[in-house]
């Protein structure tokens, strides 16, 4: 007797991940993104633009979000200059669209224990013929051009003397924003297949469970822990200290971008930046503090204790949950597995993760306008920011907390678990 399941099994097999499910996972993530940079901007006050220009505010950070391109214009008139850029991903909006998706992605595999690699290219497949669609679509939709006020002063005056009128937008570089989309929904689709216990796997690739997995879902777990954290500091901010519009639209626009790099900083990481002008750091106030200063400002626990002496708890809460990540990443592995074949993998697991957050984390936004070679002339027309790792350091750093918190971990899984799981030998 054939051991295959029989056409009609197989055909119903196939339909449960198919154009229509691939379409609704689609546009499942893309409206979900949409909808947290709508209210993110919203409560920023985005949504005073004029001339119906919120909406393609709204597509462009949906663009970035996904690693798309903006390449930012400016025009004065033949006396005038303006110069603008912008480089920063809203992580609220990425980490939205990143779970939404991987869960589309995975509902229709689940309680499988193989799939075949065919099957699993197709799956996938579907999703970024039509992801490629949205995104070109979003892509296009993200441009529009404003008109800057000119304030008052010299810099008014000569305006009006010279009719300078000047503008600023933006649009997308569209082959950047298709090239680093695909690969953002690339690397989410992967990572969704690595992280998830009930996702299967093709057969040349089942040593993976055991190997990747439980350092893949020990890192997620702490991306999400430092989120989470995040979300609770962020309300007890909006309601102790005010202003709870700012603090929500970096809620839903950014806490990422801040939460992440309190992981690292807490690890001992540096990072290096700079505010100068209009530009400014919702939360935390201690952060805009150190980084306004008139030279290159060094950010690390070190310097934002010298301002608040709380800021020692991030190495506390880096302490605690890397350890809980290193317990995590034991308990999901073979009981078999030796402390140091732990220590090694999350070391390796916690250097990319670190990475990653260095690579995603940066931000740049630079603003400049004159007329006749005169700028800004305190009308707080112009501005830079930036932040930026050490990211070698950093890296460094996380593959000496890994190796301790693995080792620990894996120590604290085999006193706890016993042989119920993650029993390991030193």
């Amino acid at each position: 007797m054939p051991s295959g399941p029989p056409p009609a099994t197989a055909g119903r097999a196939v339909a449960r991940h198919g154009w229509a499910q691939a379409l609704g996972t689609v546009l499942a993530g893309l409206v979900a993104m949409g909808a947290v940079a709508a209210l993110g901007l919203w409560a920023a006050g985005a949504a005073d633009l004029p001339d119906d220009t919120f909406p393609r505010v709204v597509a462009a950070t949906v663009v970035t979000a996904v690693g798309g391109a903006l390449e930012m214009s400016g025009d004065a008139g033949e006396l005038a200059a303006t110069d603008a850029g912008l480089t920063v991903m809203p992580l609220s909006v990425t980490l939205t669209g990143a779970l939404v998706i991987a869960r589309g992605f995975l509902r229709p595999l689940r309680h499988r224990a193989v799939a075949g690699v065919r099957e699993l290219a197709g799956w996938a497949a579907r999703i970024a013929v039509l992801w490629l669609a949205a995104l070109l679509g979003t892509a296009f939709a993200a441009r529009q051009t404003f008109e800057v006020s000119l304030g008052e002063g010299l810099l008014n005056d000569l305006g009006d003397l010279f009719g300078v009128s000047p503008t600023v937008g933006f649009t997308t570089d569209v082959p950047l924003t298709v090239l680093f989309g695909l690969l953002w929904l690339a690397g989410v689709l992967v990572l969704a297949l690595l992280v998830s216990q009930r996702a299967p796997l093709p057969g040349r690739l089942l040593r993976l469970r055991t190997s990747v997995r439980p350092a893949a879902y020990a890192m997620v777990a702490l991306l999400l822990a430092y989120v989470a954290v995040g979300v609770v500091v962020a309300l007890v901010v909006a309601g102790t200290r005010g202003s709870p519009a700012d603090t929500f639209a970096v809620l839903l626009l950014g806490l990422p971008n801040l939460a992440w790099p309190a992981l690292t900083i807490g690890l001992g990481a540096t990072w290096n930046g700079r505010v100068e002008g209009p530009f400014g750091l919702p939360m935390p106030r201690v952060l805009d503090e150190v980084l306004r200063t008139p030279d290159v400002s060094t950010v690390n626990v070190g310097t934002l204790a010298e301002r608040d002496g709380r800021m020692w708890w991030l190495l506390v809460a880096a302490a605690a949950l890397v350890l809980a990540a290193g317990f995590l990443l034991a308990s999901r592995s073979p009981a078999r597995m030796p402390a140091w074949l732990h220590a090694v993998h999350m070391a390796v697991a916690l250097a990319l993760t670190v990475l990653m957050i260095g690579l995603v984390g940066r931000i740049s936004a630079h603003y400049g306008l004159s007329v006749l070679g005169i700028g800004d002339l305190g009308g707080g027309l112009s501005g830079q920011l930036f932040l930026r790792p050490r990211l070698w350091g950093a890296v460094g750093l996380a593959l000496l907390w890994g190796l301790v918190a693995g080792f620990l971990g894996a120590l604290l899984a085999r006193r706890v678990l016993g042989g119920r799981s993650g029993r390991v030998r030193s």
